[in-house]
């Protein structure tokens, strides 16, 4: 917060509240935080943390079941134009 609020001039005590509270409303709404195994503070507040992770396990789970698809192709299969046998 410090490297935000002091690289900047304010003039008006409404514009340095402002801008804390566009801060504050980043860091609990928009920012990821690992403590919090990357979910905002907001949707632990809120009691979203479980869905989120759950939804994003099963997104982890199809894209590494599809990974694994394409990767045990053979690379003839793969390969556009001209034919690659192995």
């Amino acid at each position: 917060m410090k490297n935000v609020i002091k690289l900047q001039h304010y003039y008006f005590p409404w514009e340095l509240e402002q801008e804390i509270s566009k801060f504050v409303d980043h860091y609990n709404h928009h920012r990821y935080h690992e403590s919090l195994n990357n979910v905002t503070p907001a949707d632990v507040f809120y009691e979203r943390q479980r869905e989120i992770l759950t939804t994003r396990d099963i997104i982890k789970r199809k894209s590494m079941a599809e990974r694994r698809r394409l990767n045990q192709k053979k690379p003839s299969m793969l390969t556009s134009g001209s034919l690659v046998q192995v």
